[in-house]
């Protein structure tokens, strides 16, 4: 079996380079790129297994580079892991909402982040080969293995954590379950957090669901829970 390849985004050279030493000594293959639009060219022009992306890059952001490898069909499932300095909620609240799967704050230890990058490769489609986990709920259906979701057998574009958030609902099906739980659950992110993210998830849910997104019940005061009757 080939070394997983890791794209690197980074454009302190000091820090990218010590990345490369470090992940090549844990048995990965890396390629190292300094800004967003670098990135985004590599992309096109070699297989990745995972990509470490920092926040702060001259031109495009990580941000804005995350956004752009969701959108492309060829490697929107390919795993993130965000590198930033910055410690606000917020960064990682947005990091999440645009579909990373991890995030490490600087300074990190490497041998930490070699162990992140190994359980997100263990556990991704692509590597796991694992027996299809099926989750369905009238028309519904999700894949877990595969990572598709499907309606009336038509395949439905959800983002990352859209994904989640839907898993999280079928796999508790009929039961009630907090905002903050959900938080907790599908973003990872401590419940004692005060944050509208899942409200606003399951809007975007329920349009992406038509008729079939009144399953999504609202709990008032509490959360959401979904129900196979939907009426």
């Amino acid at each position: 079996m080939t070394d997983p390849v890791i794209l690197i985004v980074e454009d302190d050279q000091n820090l990218g380079n010590l990345l490369v030493y470090n992940l090549e000594k844990a048995g990965f293959h890396c390629h190292l790129c300094s800004s967003g639009e670098e990135a985004l060219r590599d992309l096109s022009q070699r297989s990745v297994d995972l990509v470490l992306l920092d926040i702060m890059l001259p031109g495009i952001d990580g941000f804005e580079v995350c956004r752009k490898i969701r959108q492309h069909q060829l490697y929107r499932d390919i795993p993130i892991i965000m590198l930033t300095a910055k410690g606000e909620e917020i960064d990682r609240i947005l990091g999440f909402e645009l579909g990373i799967d991890d995030y490490v704050v600087k300074p990190f230890s490497p041998r930490e982040l070699a162990l992140r990058i190994r359980a997100i490769l263990k556990r991704d489609r692509r590597h796991g080969g694992r027996v299809a986990d099926i989750l369905r709920a009238g028309a519904l259906e999700i894949d877990m293995s595969r990572h598709t979701a499907s309606l009336d057998g038509k395949e439905l574009v959800l983002t990352m954590m859209e994904f989640k958030l839907m898993a999280a609902l079928l796999k508790r099906k009929g039961e009630a379950q907090s905002r903050e739980s959900l938080l907790s659950d599908v973003w990872d992110i401590d419940r004692s957090i005060n944050t509208r993210t899942i409200d606003t998830h399951i809007t975007r849910l329920r349009e992406k669901l038509g008729e079939t997104g009144s399953m999504i019940k609202t709990v008032r005061g509490f959360g959401y829970k979904l129900e196979e009757n939907g009426s």
